[in-house]
Parts: C-alpha cells; sequence; structure tokens
C-alpha cells in the first residue's frame, strides 16, 4: 500500500514546479544572484546605450537607409545594437520571470532544466530576431521611397504607426499577453515540465507572450521615435509600468488613448513627425514637408 502512494508523487514532481513559498525569493542566494546579474547586464546595456546616443544624437545602427542596400555586415551591426537596446529596454521588466525561474528550478529533483543563464539569452533571442523584420523593413521603405520621395508620405506613415498602436493596446490579444507578463509564477505553474527541451520552451513561449504584449510600442520606437535616446527611455518605461506596477492595464489603455491622440494630431500636423523623430531627415526633406522647396529657404 505505501508503495502505491507513493507513486504519483515521483510522477508529479515532473509536470509541476517544486512548492516553495514565493516569500523564500528574498532569502534565496541563487535567487538573488540572477537577479543582482541581470540588473549589471541592463545597466551596462543602458550605458552603451546612453554614449551611443550622445555620441550620434540617437542609437546609431547600420540600417539600409534611402539606399535600400543590404549586406550581412550592415544587418549583424544592426543587431548587435538592436540586441544591447533590447537588453537594456526588456530585461528591467523580465527581472521578475527570469529570478523566479532560478528560484523553482533549483528544487527541480535531478536539475534538468535549462541553466538560468539560458533561459535568459532564450528570451533575448526572440527580441533579436524581431530586429530581423524592422531589418528589412527599413531595407524596403528605402528602396520603394528614397529621400527626398518619402517626405510626401512620412507623416502619415507615422501617424498610421501610432493609431495601429494605439488600437491594440485595446485589444483582447493585448490585454492576454500583458496578463501572462503580469503573472510570472502563474504561467512557471501552468507551464511546467521538467526536462532540458521543456524549459527552454518555457522561456521562449514567455518572450513570445512578451512580444505580443509590446511589439506595438517598439513599432512606435522605430517609426516615430527613429530609436532616439528620449523615446528608449519613454518606451522602456511604459513598458516597465505596464508589466511590474499595479493597474497595468489601465497603463496600457491611457497609453492607447494618447497614441491615439497623437496619431490623428500628426496626420493633421504633418510638420509634427520631424518634431516626433528628432529630425534625423535632411534640411531637404524638412522643407518639403513643411510646403517648401530647398531653393525657397
Amino acid at each position: 500500500m505505501s508503495s502505491m502512494a507513493t507513486a504519483p508523487a515521483t510522477s508529479t514532481s515532473l509536470t509541476a514546479p517544486p512548492s516553495r513559498p514565493v516569500g523564500l525569493f528574498w532569502r534565496d542566494r541563487g535567487a538573488l544572484v540572477a537577479g543582482a546579474m541581470l540588473v549589471l547586464v541592463a545597466a551596462a546595456a543602458w550605458v552603451f546605450v546612453v554614449q551611443q546616443a550622445a555620441a550620434m544624437g540617437r542609437m546609431e545602427m547600420a540600417t539600409p537607409g534611402g539606399t535600400g542596400a543590404v549586406s550581412l555586415t550592415d544587418l549583424s551591426l544592426f543587431l548587435a545594437a538592436w540586441g544591447v537596446m533590447m537588453a537594456a529596454m526588456m530585461l528591467p521588466s523580465a527581472l521578475p520571470m527570469i529570478a523566479l525561474y532560478q528560484l523553482v528550478s533549483r528544487g527541480e529533483p535531478g536539475g534538468r532544466v535549462l541553466p538560468t543563464v539560458l533561459f535568459a539569452a532564450s528570451y533575448l533571442l526572440i527580441w533579436l530576431l524581431v530586429g530581423l523584420p524592422v531589418y528589412v523593413a527599413s531595407a524596403v521603405v528605402g528602396a520603394l521611397a528614397p529621400p527626398p520621395a518619402e517626405a510626401s508620405w512620412l507623416p502619415y506613415g507615422v501617424a498610421a504607426v501610432l493609431v495601429a498602436a494605439g488600437v491594440y493596446q485595446f485589444s483582447a490579444f493585448k490585454r492576454v499577453c500583458l496578463k501572462q507578463c503580469q503573472s510570472p509564477l502563474s504561467f512557471i505553474m501552468a507551464r511546467w515540465h521538467s526536462g532540458y527541451r521543456a524549459t527552454l520552451r518555457l522561456g521562449l513561449a514567455h518572450a513570445a507572450y512578451c512580444v505580443g504584449c509590446c511589439w506595438g510600442l517598439m513599432a512606435i520606437l522605430v517609426a516615430a521615435g527613429a530609436m532616439s535616446l528620449p523615446w528608449v527611455l519613454g518606451i522602456a518605461a511604459i513598458v516597465f509600468a505596464e508589466k511590474l506596477l499595479p493597474r497595468g492595464d489601465w497603463t496600457a489603455r491611457g497609453v492607447g488613448a494618447l497614441l491615439l491622440v497623437l496619431g490623428i494630431a500628426v496626420a493633421v500636423r504633418p510638420d509634427l513627425a520631424v518634431a516626433m523623430r528628432g529630425q534625423p531627415l535632411s534640411n531637404d526633406i524638412h522643407m518639403s514637408m513643411m510646403g517648401a522647396s530647398p531653393a525657397q529657404q
């Protein structure tokens, strides 16, 4: 009888996370070390971002630009800079999930789980891959509408991105993704399985929900903010507030309303697009958007 009673317990331990009180988080050295390392990595990434912005006025990335020409060298440089920027912006809000994973995985019998550093790397890998469509989109735009031809549609493109992102902030899919990001312990408990592949899938799944939650904000960062430092800081603060602060859902809706207003304002006043992007365009394009030719200066 005793052997029959203990058999289910052995089976359950492979499909459910170890039962450890959340209060132990602050007393678990491994979780604290993991959290401290994440803070240091994020801080180093922010130093890089700020130094780049101070030197160049924005995050300098090797995009195809107005030529639309694509090269593996530029793509590699772009992804490297994009990865550092994503580490700075996204790791702070991912800290609870990664630290809780460290806490829970330490109690897994046999230790058949992905190391925490690889779990965090899988999260950043997904955000690194998000940079690929950003780079491709830049190449397509540069090829189809090189400067100064882009001046005629750029403000309306920015307005469309702002409105689309604002609408998305109110969508059911946004709420689902945000809920998963706000409840890392519930996410782990609902999806925990032993094994290296299972824990890798856990990290990738959480990162995918994070992308689903934040892709609209990242589109704004690229299209409207041109990856300038104020926009990087602002979007990072919004992501942090939505995921970690109380009433993050209300924050998301408030941001959505603001984006809708901004989008309409840019559509009515196209010159606002230049001000929002920090005037990354040439003076000729700026004058064209203002309704004057360079010769009229």
